[in-house]
């Protein structure tokens, strides 16, 4: 396995951009997320777009979007880039994404949903970790403080081991233990990427897989789609997500466990769904893509990630 590109280790009192790479935020809910991170002891530092309105519902053109996202890595203070919200649109920023900048200054950038194509791209050519974790308006911004697993997200950015399990949502749906590359991310985005130059390199990892609102027949095609593609070649386990809302009206409460079933009934390895990591009801777990990690699937489920996605 290529060696990572891990960049350093963010404290908790750390200056942190902020950026807008995909669609326009509701201005009161990045105010509220700005806030939560001041109460953990971050340092927000917004970008100059960060509101932008415009073109279409984009946070702005694909140049504006794309000269906060560089200014954000190559900016002296800020260890770290969390990101307003998903929505659509940080696909327009891969052709112009400059790579060569981003590994000369590493930083973690973490965020979910659309941002996935953006966060592998960076894996596969640069091999700079992908932290799939909670962004300011769809978490940070929630009542009480409840969008976000602290524990997880400080880890990550730590660089300490950390396990999650039944208490994250996790259960198990095929028994089995194996270790593997973390990969993957919102399974609407990933299978968007096939045949493009920015597909995914999912062969022989162990997969994650979330998404939101889609019904158990969408699931099934798309995963289909990354079977017939050769996507799940290889693949040593696979972690669903909570699933958020995937569900039929007025169908058995199972379905989706079924289809999951159905897809991977020539599946020899371990499967286990219900992680809170990305579109989740509450306290949104960071998981950081691209680092050893092992899934173990009995009775419970728990999955463990190994190696630090940072240096000290």
């Amino acid at each position: 396995m290529t060696a990572l590109l891990k960049p350093h280790a963010v404290p908790v009192d750390a200056p942190v951009a902020v950026v807008s790479p995909a669609s326009t935020p509701q201005p009161e809910r990045v105010e509220a997320g700005l806030t939560a991170l001041r109460t953990l002891g971050y340092d927000p530092q917004p970008a100059e777009n960060i509101l932008a309105r415009g073109p279409l519902f984009f946070a702005g053109t694909p140049e504006m979007r794309l000269s906060d996202l560089h200014q954000a890595f190559t900016g002296d203070q800020a260890r770290a880039i969390f990101c307003t919200r998903g929505g659509y649109g940080a696909n327009y920023l891969l052709e112009g994404l400059d790579l060569d900048l981003i590994a000369e200054n590493p930083k973690p950038l973490i965020g979910y949903s659309d941002l996935t194509a953006m966060q592998l791209w960076m894996l596969d050519q640069i091999h700079l970790p992908a932290f799939y974790g909670p962004m300011l308006s769809a978490d940070f911004a929630r009542a009480n403080q409840d969008g976000v697993h602290l524990a997880s997200l400080q880890a990550a950015l730590s660089g300490k081991p950390y396990t999650v399990g039944t208490q994250e949502g996790l259960r198990p749906l095929r028994t089995g233990r194996v270790r593997g590359t973390l990969y993957g991310g919102c399974l609407s985005i990933l299978v968007a990427m096939l045949g493009t130059t920015y597909e995914p390199q999912t062969e022989g990892k162990l997969l994650f897989l979330e998404d939101v609102n889609a019904k158990p027949y969408q699931i099934d095609r798309m995963l289909w789609q990354l079977r017939e593609a050769g996507k799940l070649d290889g693949v040593r386990g696979i972690v669903f997500g909570e699933m958020l809302d995937c569900v039929s009206p007025g169908a058995p409460t199972d379905l989706l466990d079924q289809v999951i079933f159905s897809a991977f009934k020539n599946f020899k390895g371990p499967i286990a769904i219900g992680l809170r990591s990305g579109h989740v009801s509450r306290q949104n777990v960071t998981l950081t893509l691209g680092v050893e990690a092992e899934l173990m699937v009995q009775q419970e489920a728990r999955l463990h990630l190994i190696d630090p996605a940072v240096k000290p």
